[in-house]
């Protein structure tokens, strides 16, 4: 038995050491896409692959980081842990993501014994991509960049030259990803000079002791917070419009979730085979986005660690969009994932009214700017999430200006950070007027956003509607229908803002039509888009 007290300072220990390493990560960095935008995640495990802390960060990593080092032990056995080592790892379809997430994971050593790992999974902004930061009409995996399997980029303390060189040469910025990889190396070292300080501190029995009892805490407030659920099966559909390249296929995403006494388990095997287009998945991120809607309804204020997700089992079907095998593109995996953690909240919303809200507007819907820099003729590409409006709960309307549930913890690139690193000037930036809503269940706004470039710039746009209206009206969630339209995927949009006649006179186009019209030398016209019917998400 450990006393309560010790117990708690050592949680509140281990969750300081996390934000501590997301700290340096961040203060590290090259690229605004992680110090800026914050697209990262950190955390501390037990030799066990436990979660000890993780630190605020990307809410679809969470509890993912550890699917790297327990593949690293499949793979190479409990040995091949030494200290000083540092491994990466992008491959999407073990850690679930796209290639550009990659993770940076190192042993943690303490009186000679294997005590923990240090991890984090950080945005690079480019992999060697067919398309400069990132290609949204990849049809295969080897289209997206350099994909590295666990392999280490230090050994015994020092550098990898050789590993570093094949991915100096494979990334059209060398300087700025071996820096976010140098980075994400100290973030490491940082968790395992914490990690050794609390081990030396209390003693690896006493840390040890403290972990058992934090993870059988979670558990029981979990199981607690399952019990009061009314037994059964719950359903929700929905699915996305199409996976940008075949434009004429929808793909469903089905959600089963079954109740049972102090249990959940999530069933996401009657969802679309992996698509042509690139929104698939590996299943260690479909579990990942399916825990996200779990905690938001069970255990929304407990820290996340190894002790969360016990009661909670979910299923895949391999070759499926949630769980795609070689060679399925995975760029833009995060549509589904959304729609994933919408519908797992929905499934449950008739059984928990009170803790269920609507979905969020979508997608972070990413703009993507590249071209040369006239002022260094350089080659330079700029990445940012949009932002739009959440939806309603029990208690209020929706929030306007939020990144959506998918990357909660991202910010919208700043004005300044980004007319100073880029040649681009924002000639508009303001919440979008009121639309309405559904009742007085009405979902947040989103920004409108312009942008005036110089030089040689290409642009890449995926917009969408910015209010998500609720699903019930006056009567509330408990109302909400069992099926729904997403109108996520990539890419494609929804209403434009400020459509207005185009030059030529034979169509409408939107404040961003026109922006690409100035920067390319193209009609307008040329990217007109075309209006959508509406949905209960759009």
């Amino acid at each position: 038995m450990i006393d309560p007290v010790t117990t708690e300072i050592i949680r509140c220990a281990l969750l300081q050491a996390a934000e501590d390493m997301n700290t340096t990560l961040i203060r590290s960095s090259y690229t605004p896409v992680i110090y800026e935008a914050k697209d990262c995640a950190v955390a501390l495990l037990d030799r066990d692959h436990n979660v000890l802390g993780q630190s605020s960060g990307l809410p679809i990593f969470l509890g993912n980081l550890e699917v790297c080092t327990r593949e690293t032990e499949r793979l190479y056995g409990r040995e091949v842990w030494q200290e000083g080592d540092v491994w990466v790892l992008n491959d999407s379809y073990i850690g679930g993501t796209h290639l550009n997430d990659v993770t940076v994971y190192g042993p943690i050593f303490a009186g000679g014994e294997l005590a923990g790992f240090a991890a984090s999974r950080a945005h690079w902004l480019d992999v060697g991509s067919k398309d400069p930061g990132g290609s949204m009409d990849s049809t295969s995996i080897f289209q997206e960049g350099l994909r590295l399997g666990p392999v280490k980029v230090y050994a015994g303390g020092e550098p990898c030259r050789d590993l570093h060189e094949v991915i100096s040469r494979n990334v059209r910025f060398p300087h700025a990803t071996l820096g976010d990889l140098r980075a994400q190396v100290s973030c490491a070292m940082t968790g395992q000079r914490r990690l050794k300080e609390i081990v030396g501190r209390w003693g690896l029995e006493t840390v040890l002791a403290a972990r058992d009892e934090i993870f059988a805490q979670t558990e029981r407030m979990e199981r607690a917070a399952i019990a009061a659920i009314p037994d059964g099966v719950y359903e929700a559909s929905g699915f996305l419009d199409n996976d940008g390249i075949d434009l004429a296929t929808p793909l469903p995403v089905n959600v089963t979730v079954t109740v049972s006494g102090e249990s959940v388990h999530v069933d996401l095997t009657d969802c679309a085979d992996q698509a042509l287009g690139p929104v698939n998945c590996g299943a260690a991120q479909a579990v990942a986005a399916v825990r996200v809607g779990y905690k938001l309804l069970v255990s929304g204020g407990v820290p996340l660690n190894g002790g969360s997700f016990r009661p909670l089992s979910v299923e895949t079907r391999p070759g499926s969009m949630l769980a795609a095998e070689s060679p399925a593109a995975c760029q833009y995996y995060y549509s589904h994932l959304g729609l994933l953690i919408d519908l797992v909240v929905k499934a449950l919303a008739e059984a928990m009214p009170d803790k269920a809200a609507a979905a969020s507007y979508g997608d972070s819907m990413i703009v993507q700017f590249t071209g040369t820099d006239p002022r260094t003729g350089k080659l330079y590409v700029s990445q940012e999430a949009t932002v739009g409006g959440w939806g309603a709960w029990e208690g209020g309307d929706g929030e306007s200006c939020l990144i959506n549930n998918v990357n909660g913890s991202l910010r919208d690139m700043p004005i300044e950070v980004l007319e100073t690193l880029f040649p681009v000037r924002v000639t508009r930036y303001e919440i979008r007027p009121d639309t309405g809503g559904a009742g007085r269940w009405r979902g947040g706004n989103g920004v409108v956003r312009e942008y005036e470039f110089r030089g040689d710039t290409s642009l890449s746009l995926w917009f969408e509607r910015s209010v998500t209206p609720a699903w019930g009206l006056a009567g509330g969630l408990a109302g909400a229908p069992r099926a729904s339209r997403s109108t996520r995927g990539p890419p494609r949009s929804g209403r434009c803002s400020r459509p207005t006649r185009c030059p030529c006179g034979r169509g409408t186009c939107c404040a961003a039509s026109r922006a690409v019209a100035a920067a390319t030398g193209r009609p307008a016209c040329a990217h007109r888009r075309r209006r959508r019917p509406t949905s209960p998400r759009a």
